[in-house]
C-alpha cells in the first residue's frame, strides 16, 4: 500500500528533491512492493533487488557527487529512506546501514582511501556492513574486546562481531577492534573486504522479524587485514564509532517513521471498509479518536527526525537531536503497529493481513543503533552536563 504523503506534499527543498522521490515511490511500488509478503515469509535475502536501488543512486543519495554519491542534503535523503522503509522495512534498515558503512571512510579516510575505495562503495554493487557489537558489548560498546595486533604490514584480528546486519552477505566489513587496552582510546576502525583471510560468518540469526535482512555474527579468526586499511588513527575508531551512530539513528527513526506511517495506511484503509453494527467502524469514535492519535504520532515524529536532519546540514551539532528523534520515532513505530493490529482486530493477528508483521518488525527498531534506554541516557546527561 503506497504511503498516503505524497512527495509533492512534502516539505521539500527543490524540484528535484520532489522528482527524486517519485523516482523513489515507483521503484518501490514496481520493483520492492510486489516481493516483500515472499521474501519476508521465506527468510530471503534481497541481493538483487538492493542492486537495483544501487544502480538508481539510492544507496548513496548523501554523499558528495564527486564521490559517486548523490550529493543530497541529509532531509532528502531520509524522506527517501522513509518511503523505502513504509514499503518494505528490511530494506530500509539496509540502505541505511550501507550508509552507515560508507561513512568512516567518508569522513576519517585520507584523500588516497577515499579514491581508492568510496566511489566502489557508492556506485551500488558493493554493499558493506558495520561491526561494532559483541557478543558480550552492545549498549557497553567501549567494552569491546575483538583484537587486533599489528604484525608487520597486518593487522591480525581475532574475535566475535554480533548482531552484522548483512554478516556473510557484506562486500566489506568495518571492524571496531581493540589495538591497546586504553578503554575507549584503545579502540581502532579496519576496513576488511570480504575475502579477507580469516574472516568468515555464522549462520544467520533467526528473528521475529525482519525475516528477509540478514542478521549474524561475523568471526576472525586470525584475519589478516592490511594495515593500509586503518580509517583514522589508531585509538580514534570509538569517536568514528559514535558520530557514525549520530547518523545512523536519524536513519532507524526515518525507517521507524516509514513503518508506522504504512501501518497507519492500512488501518485507515480497512476502517473505512470493515462495517460492524450497519456502518464503517471509522464512524465510531473510539475507532477514529485511535486513528488521530495514531497519525499525530506519525507527524510528530517525522517533524523530530527532519528537524535532527537540518542541523545537521547546516552544520550544527544534532547528537542529542537525533537521540530524540530516534527514541520518538521508534516507540511511536511500537505504539503505532499495536493499534493498527487492533484496528484489524482478530485479522490483525494473522499473516493474510500485512499488519502483524509491522508490529513484530517495530520491536527491532528501538534496540538497533542504541537502545531506547540509551538514548534517553544521551539526552538525560546532555540535561544535566
Amino acid at each position: 500500500m503506497a504511503l498516503s504523503l505524497q512527495p509533492s506534499e512534502r516539505m521539500l527543498p527543490t524540484d528535484e528533491a520532489v522528482s527524486l522521490l517519485e523516482l523513489v515511490r515507483e521503484i518501490c511500488d514496481s520493483e520492492l512492493a510486489p516481493k516483500v509478503a515472499t521474501y519476508e515469509s521465506e527468510g530471503r535475502f534481497f541481493r538483487d533487488e538492493l542492486r537495483v536501488l544501487g544502480r538508481a543512486g539510492l544507496l548513496s543519495l548523501p554523499y558528495p557527487e564527486e564521490a559517486g554519491g548523490g550529493g543530497q542534503p541529509y532531509e532528502v535523503y531520509l524522506q527517501a529512506l522513509e518511503e523505502i522503509a513504509g514499503t518494505w522495512l528490511s530494506m530500509g534498515v539496509s540502505v541505511s546501514v550501507h550508509s552507515l558503512a560508507c561513512f568512516p571512510v567518508a569522513e576519517f579516510g585520507t584523500d588516497e582511501q577515499r579514491a581508492r575505495w568510496l566511489p566502489d562503495m557508492l556506485g551500488g554493487e558493493l554493499l558493506g556492513a558495520y561491526c561494532l557489537s559483541e557478543p558480550q558489548s552492545g549498549s557497553d560498546a567501549a567494552a569491546l574486546q575483538t583484537r587486533a595486533v599489528h604484525d608487520g604490514d597486518v593487522y591480525v584480528v581475532t574475535g566475535t562481531k554480533a548482531w552484522i546486519t548483512h554478516g556473510g552477505v557484506a562486500d566489506f566489513y568495518n571492524l571496531m577492534v581493540r589495538t591497546s587496552d586504553d578503554g575507549a582510546r584503545g579502540i581502532s576502525c579496519l576496513l576488511a573486504d570480504a575475502s579477507t583471510t580469516g574472516l568468515s560468518s555464522a549462520p544467520p540469526e533467526r528473528k521475529m522479524g525482519a525475516k528477509a535482512s540478514r542478521t549474524a555474527q561475523v568471526l576472525l579468526d586470525g584475519a589478516r587485514v592490511p594495515d593500509d586499511r586503518l580509517i583514522g588513527a589508531e585509538g580514534q575508531g570509538f569517536r568514528i564509532a559514535l558520530a557514525a551512530l549520530d547518523s545512523g539513528r536519524l536513519g532507524i527513526a526515518a525507517c521507524a517513521v516509514g513503518l508506522a506511517q504504512a501501518a497507519l495506511d492500512a488501518a485507515t484503509a480497512y476502517a473505512k471498509e470493515r462495517r460492524q453494527f450497519g456502518r464503517p467502524i471509522a464512524e465510531f469514535q473510539g475507532l477514529s479518536f485511535l486513528l488521530a492519535d495514531m497519525a499525530t504520532s506519525v507527524s510528530a515524529a517525522r517533524a523530530l527526525y527532519l528537524e535532527a536532519a537540518r542541523r545537521k546540514d547546516r552544520g550544527l551539532p544534532f547528537g542529542v537531536e537525533a537521540a530524540k528523534a530516534k527514541l520518538f520515532a521508534t516507540d511511536a513505530a511500537m505504539k503505532v503497529t499495536t493499534d493498527a493490529v487492533q484496528v484489524f482486530g482478530g485479522y490483525g493477528y494473522v499473516e493474510d493481513f500485512p499488519v502483524e508483521r509491522y508490529m513484530r518488525e517495530a520491536k527491532v527498531l528501538q534496540i538497533v543503533e542504541g537502545t531506547n534506554q540509551v538514548q534517553r541516557m544521551v539526552i538525560g546527561r546532555a540535561l544535566t552536563s
